[in-house]
């Protein structure tokens, strides 16, 4: 069956499924709610507005899925997961709430947070509380800081969707089974693991990456001898390059064996580590495994999870053995419960539910409405409300064997999946591939789409490959969104802001230039309140803020203006020349065997590394001005009152040199004075020449930030907070 067929299938299963459920005896859903805690009054009894106190519920969410129901049989092995009794597939996730105390005070709205890779923290936001300022650092914090949500009313949810991630540290997981073949076989198949390290080392887990760590479960390999072939004569492979786009040079497996070496010489077998003999692993080079692994688990169930468990808090009044739902509000709008609701169980009015994150979040968000997740196994819409953050493409997480740790990077983790065609919420054709498709075309036809505001920052363009998500996939022409998307770019910053003052360091080595702390928590807070009120009242948000081919601020990337930025001592930080590269993330069509499903980004991959197509997509990039700062999209205060050029991209500098410094951007201030720009022979205007005084540089950011209220990007009180921040600063003091 072809790609596309096979996608059809999965439409096809979905526009069905009312039909079947109606004959279908069973029913996925949340069968028990476990709590383990409730702190009532939390934070320390802080009361938020007119909504008062909160309180904390911690616990254990059982649940199954009905695995003959077509919404669930994209989930990948599925149909090989052991059934309890009524044929259901069961699992278990940790929960997290932080609800009002006095539901009827809230605004009943539910806020699930997708937590990244089974952390609370949100990127651009907090602690472990999303879009709040100042919350201490934590999976559990002990403070709300400006209780910017639980002043809006909302409650907050998290879970475990991620079954390979470790317990511990506060970390959410998730309990899922482990598929067999029918003879009760295990299942093995093909593992790539990418090694980068920070310091030399001699043992790492199978699942160590640049953003996994030892937090995450490791797929065992069949056996702890990587020099005799298996049965069919296959042999684990280690291999080592300096940049991404080497050659692969082969490691003797005479030098390395799966285990571990703490002394880089006696090695304790284990299927589930790696050991390198002598000096160990080193930086600045990619280390690539290939093994043949076994025992996956039904990871795709943490979408059902997610859909599962949003759908038990907006209708159910309590489980299957009679714990009470803590977040049930009647509804007093109508004063009755739904016609579908028998013996406590059915559809509910009157609540809403919004989901957001960040990053790896992001991109699962979109996978996740990708598969058709947003109806639940009643037909009905799980999330009203989407706000992906910073997370274009999809990821890999519905795969047998799948790391949905892993990323898209330029050095890191090039070659998992996370950007195959659609690339688009909408449909579009792709003359690669020969496909056509778009994020939405499931929801779209059952009519379960959330309303969606999709949030980027300008690395994600240069380094994410962003501009596929604006484009047709040769980069030739703007592409406009379905009615139910909204698109944010903001201008001139990194995935997440750097602290002030900035450092030039960054994951796996140091950046040239020091990173970027362009700030985009205020846009991000002002687009939820309008996000809500789209959701919730109808009131139309802001248009979309993005760079566009039309207007040529979206360009490719030789004709980028970028200004000419000699080194310099500004401010006693000693900094090299800028080098404007005009680098790109590039993207190939990736063969990853005839079991893989790309317009899913599902399936089993049997070919590591995937194979590399010869045609590329054109990736674009933002255009400037003449500081270098970004010209499409929304400007922050920082932007439009500059003190310095913020950039999208930073380049490695040592290890994996001028390539891009991952997930960093670059802040290179400006002279202070004129006599100085011109004895560096910067060609920037120095804040006295921009400003005149300090005064002046105040004014300029009180102008700056009355314009973003005025378009709904920023909310007054930030407004009069960065005011006073300017005011405090020592600018031209």
């Amino acid at each position: 069956m072809s790609k596309n067929a096979l996608r059809t299938k999965y439409l096809l299963g979905s526009l069905f499924a009312v039909s079947f459920a109606l004959a279908s005896p069973a029913e996925g859903r949340i069968t028990r709610l476990e709590i383990t805690l409730t702190e009532s009054p939390t934070f320390g009894g802080a009361t938020f507005g007119s909504v008062g106190q909160f309180e904390k519920i911690v616990g254990i969410a059982h649940g199954e899925v009905d695995p003959r129901d077509p919404l669930n049989a994209i989930i990948q092995d599925i149909d090989l997961a052991p059934r309890n009794a009524r044929g259901m597939v069961e699992y278990s996730t940790d929960i997290y709430v932080l609800k009002p105390i006095d539901m009827t005070k809230g605004n009943r709205m539910l806020f699930y947070h997708v937590v990244n890779r089974g952390n609370v923290t949100n990127v651009g936001g907090g602690g472990g509380i999303p879009f709040n300022l100042n919350v201490p650092a934590g999976n559990d914090p002990i403070s709300a800081g400006d209780g910017f949500i639980q002043t809006m009313g909302y409650t907050l949810i998290k879970s475990g969707w991620q079954a390979d991630v470790l317990p511990g540290a506060g970390r959410m997981t998730m309990r899922v089974p482990t598929p067999l073949h029918p003879d009760g076989s295990a299942i093995t198949g093909i593992v790539r693991s990418e090694f980068i390290v920070a310091a030399a080392t001699t043992t790492l887990n199978l699942s160590s990456g640049t953003f996994t760590g030892l937090t995450h479960a490791s797929y065992p390999a069949v056996s702890a001898d990587n020099k005799t072939p298996l049965s069919d004569g296959f042999v684990p492979t280690l291999t080592v390059r300096a940049h991404e786009k080497d050659s692969r040079v082969p490691v003797s497996n005479a030098n390395w064996a799966f285990g571990s070496c703490p002394d880089g010489v006696k090695v304790t077998a284990s299927v589930t580590q790696i050991c390198m003999l002598g000096a160990g692993f080193r930086p600045g080079n990619i280390y690539e495994l290939r093994y043949r692994g076994k025992d996956p688990i039904v990871i795709g169930l943490g979408y059902a999870g997610m859909r599962d468990l949003t759908s038990f808090f907006k209708h159910e009044r309590h489980d299957d053995v009679g714990t009470a739902n803590p977040l049930w509000v009647e509804d007093d709008r109508h004063g009755r419960r739904d016609k579908d609701d028998r013996d406590g169980h059915g559809s509910r009015s009157g609540t809403l539910a919004m989901f957001s994150g960040a990053s790896q979040s992001g991109r699962n968000m979109r996978t996740f409405l990708d598969l058709g997740f947003n109806e639940d196994e009643k037909r009905r819409v799980v999330f009203d409300g989407a706000f992906p953050l910073i997370g274009g493409g999809r990821a890999a997480f519905n795969i047998r064997f799948g790391q949905p740790g892993r990323a898209w990077g330029y050095v890191a983790d090039h070659l998992y999946p996370a950007y195959e065609f659609p690339f688009t919420y909408g449909t579009t054709h792709d003359p690669i591939t020969g496909e056509s498709g778009g994020i939405l075309d499931r929801c779209l036809k059952t009519r379960t789409c959330p309303k969606i505001f999709h949030f980027a920052t300008a690395l994600e363009i240069w380094e994410g490959r962003q501009s596929l998500g604006l484009t047709d996939p040769l980069g030739r022409h703007d592409v406009h969104d379905p009615n139910v998307v909204r698109t944010y770019i903001q201008t001139s910053t990194q995935h997440a802001p750097a602290a002030f003052p900035p450092t030039f360091n960054a994951a796996g080595g140091p950046c040239q230039q020091q990173t970027n702390p362009n700030s985009y928590i205020e846009t991000q807070r002002a687009l939820l309140v309008a996000l809500t009120d789209w959701v919730k009242k109808g009131v139309s948000p802001p248009p979309n803020h993005l760079p566009r081919i039309s207007d040529r601020t979206l360009v490719v990337p030789t004709k980028v203006k970028f200004p000419s930025i000699p080194a310099n001592n500004y401010g006693g930080v000693a900094r090299p020349d800028v080098k404007f590269r005009a680098l790109v993330n590039p993207l190939s069509v990736l063969d990853y065997g005839p079991h893989f499903n790309p317009l899913d980004e599902s399936g089993i991959i049997t070919v590591e590394p995937p194979h590399v197509g010869t045609r590329a997509y054109r990736i674009l990039v933002p255009q400037v001005d003449a500081d270098g700062n970004d010209i499409g999209g929304i400007r922050s205060t920082a932007v439009l009152a500059p003190t310095a050029t913020y950039t999208g991209w930073n380049l490695y500098s040592g290890v994996f040199q001028d390539d891009f410094c991952t997930l960093s951007g670059s802040y290179v201030p400006f002279a202070t004075t004129r006599a100085e720009r011109q004895a560096t022979g910067d060609s920037r205007l120095s804040l006295e020449e921009r400003y005149g005084t300090h005064e002046g540089y105040v004014a300029a950011v009180r102008k700056a930030t009355q314009k973003l209220v005025r378009d709904r990007l920023l909310l007054p009180a930030d407004a009069q907070r960065l005011i006073g921040e300017a005011d405090a600063s020592n600018i031209l003091k």
